[in-house]
């Protein structure tokens, strides 16, 4: 390091990237751990259900993420690690400790967050934004390490052991080895790699490459499926898929209804607010309840309702329409045959 000058020490220029994207993640972990308990699955601000509120429009890792929900003591562990990995990677990477192992870090806990989360964001593209920035950094802090204010270089100037091990130029600091005529090549491959990256998410996510850009964290959006009506029970599954994720969908009214319009059965705004919890049967950590006004569905919840009436013992054969209103107006049917 000493032939490099100090002007062209691209490690020494990170580091007020190295010290914004540590804290970053470091503040993850404080924030759950210290300021806030969001590592209690009882408590409120559970990380685990915000996690859930990832799963409709993931992408790639959705199975992972559908696992983790509809296992909640494996989501709890998880999310504990994860945790940590945060605080570790954070907290070293503004020290300059093995920079470039904390780098790959960055890199991974960024992918992971462009993946699941990229498509969140209500007035900006905010998970996509951290996601992808956060996978550059990673890249950029790989190439350069950390320079004169820096752990790694302190262990570098004191000819500490460790310092002089081969591997420490590729997890530490100091000179990358890669051959000259190849490094720029490499630096041209991940750039476009990550490129490529952000164009293809941002035209996923958000159409925001070309066609009709879109939003999925504006308006709600409930699927219901799997609509059956037995003896005096009518039952279904209804998924919450889009909206706000820090707030759930209001549904006001559940309605079945005839051919002809006319109403069989009717949940109002003061029955679903008053439903027995006895009659919804919730998949995953982020659940379907009773509200104080309304029937609460939170973004990624996913849960089988049942509600009862005796309008339904002797209901004729034929199609009926389901129909689900949120507090906005906003409504979503669903075809039921009854044999």
């Amino acid at each position: 390091m000493k032939d490099i000058h100090i002007k062209n020490d691209s490690g020494l220029l990170a580091l007020a990237l190295r010290l914004v994207v540590g804290w970053t993640y470091f503040s993850a972990f404080w924030r759950r751990v210290a300021l806030e308990n969001k590592l209690d699955p009882e408590g409120a601000g559970y990380i685990g259900e915000k996690f859930n509120a990832f799963l409709p429009n993931a992408l790639g890792i959705k199975p992972i993420i559908q696992y983790l929900v509809e296992n909640p003591d494996m989501l709890w562990i998880n999310m504990v690690i994860f945790t940590i990995v945060e605080g570790i990677v954070g907290l070293l990477i503004m020290f300059g400790l093995f920079t470039r192992m904390m780098s790959i870090g960055v890199f991974g806990l960024a992918m992971g967050i462009l993946l699941g989360s990229g498509w969140i964001g209500t007035t900006c593209l905010d998970e996509w934004q951290i996601g992808i920035l956060g996978i550059a950094t990673g890249f950029v802090l790989f190439l350069t390490g950390s320079g004169k204010y820096s752990l790694d270089n302190y262990l570098i100037k004191t000819n500490v052991s460790i310092s002089k091990k081969k591997w420490f130029a590729w997890l530490g600091s100091g000179i990358i080895p890669i051959k000259d005529r190849i490094f720029p090549r490499v630096v041209l491959i991940g750039s476009i790699f990550i490129l490529g990256m952000t164009l293809m998410t941002n035209q996923v996510f958000h159409g925001g490459v070309w066609g009709t850009l879109h939003n999925k964290s504006v308006k709600p959006k409930l699927e219901i499926t799997e609509g059956k009506i037995e003896n005096s029970t009518l039952s279904f599954d209804v998924y919450r898929t889009e909206g706000v994720d820090v707030y759930g969908s209001w549904v006001i009214a559940i309605e079945l209804v005839d051919n002809n319009n006319k109403s069989v059965l009717k949940y109002a705004q003061e029955d679903l607010a008053q439903l027995n919890k006895k009659s919804i049967d919730n998949y995953y950590v982020a659940k379907i309840k009773p509200g104080t006004h309304s029937l609460v569905v939170p973004l990624g919840a996913k849960a089988r309702l049942h509600l009862e009436s005796d309008n339904l013992t002797h209901l004729n054969k034929g199609s009926y329409t389901l129909r689900l209103t949120d507090i906005s107006g906003a409504f979503w049917e669903h075809d039921i045959v009854k044999p």
